[in-house]
């Protein structure tokens, strides 16, 4: 059987000469084929070019997107730093205010609220409060006698009534998930449970500190500190003269902390020890958890 093909015809324009071709069928099918298969291949190419394209402009913008949101928290971080900052200054104030109200109504008498214009104080009164407050720790607070206060200065006392937690040494921070060093001890206790001085001394500290958050510092002598972190509130001023026993704060969670807590130091010569060492068995419920 004869093969089917094609006749392509040639024709020269000068010379008028005429050159028949042929073609087989299979070929011509061939190179339809072939194009075919050529065009499907460019739309595959061009298809997947644009989607990766627009893969890498989504892409992009997350980036662009999560760069901002870093920023914005960041932000947001130090806006939420200041603030406790500034609220705990706020609180610090109302609480030296109080305190001189309280002393010059001691040292003045009960004042006669009939003859008074306003109960509220004017701008020149609180400018004077405030100054006396600035003295108060020198003329209304004189230090006694180291040999008065030394009685007490071994802080044995358990600073608040609460539950043992967290101890001294290497542990892994609940933060970063590393491993860190514990300065004090974490003794978990509601929120308010009032704070005492573990020992006789003076406020070297009552302020907002970063990550310890509201902090009290009291010094014993020779050395001798107690630090009172993570507080809600504060009950004492920076220079008063505070006895064992006392309150100084409240149970809070400012600061770095993840519920509500006191976590407790002890440092002599600036360095941090271990306050198990120091601290009397006179909590049931701490005594309950206490490994000895």
């Amino acid at each position: 059987m004869k093969q089917q093909y094609f006749i392509l015809v040639l024709a020269h324009s000068m010379h008028g000469r005429l050159r028949r071709v042929q073609i087989p069928h299979r070929v011509v099918y061939l190179i339809l084929g072939l194009a075919v298969a050529g065009c499907f291949s460019v739309i595959g190419a061009i298809s997947s070019y644009a989607r990766m394209a627009w893969k890498v402009a989504d892409y992009n913008s997350l980036r662009q997107e999560i760069s901002a949101l870093r920023q914005r928290y960041q932000k947001l971080q130090s806006e939420k730093e200041e603030t406790h900052a500034q609220l705990a200054n706020l609180q610090l104030l109302a609480s030296e205010i109080s305190m001189v109200y309280g002393l010059k109504q001691l040292l003045e008498g009960p004042s006669d609220i009939s003859q008074e214009g306003s109960l509220l104080p004017t701008v020149q009164q609180s400018i004077e409060e405030y100054d006396l407050l600035r003295t108060a720790n020198l003329t209304r607070y004189p230090r006694r006698s180291a040999r008065f206060w030394q009685v007490n200065t071994y802080p044995s006392m358990w600073p608040v009534e609460g539950t043992l937690r967290g101890y001294f040494g290497n542990r892994t921070d609940p933060f970063s998930g590393e491993g860190a060093f514990h300065r004090g001890v974490d003794i978990s206790a509601p929120t308010g449970t009032p704070v005492r001085a573990a020992a006789d001394g003076y406020v070297v500290q009552a302020q907002f500190i970063s990550g310890y958050g509201r902090t009290v510092i009291i010094d014993h002598g020779n050395g001798l500190q107690t630090l009172y972190a993570h507080l809600s509130s504060f009950a004492v001023v920076p220079g008063q003269e505070i006895r064992q026993g006392e309150m100084i704060g409240a149970v809070g969670s400012s600061g770095r902390a993840t519920a509500p807590h006191l976590h407790y130091e002890v440092r002599r010569q600036g360095r941090a020890e271990n306050p198990i060492r120091y601290m009397g068995r006179t909590q049931t419920a701490a005594r309950r958890d206490f490994p000895f």
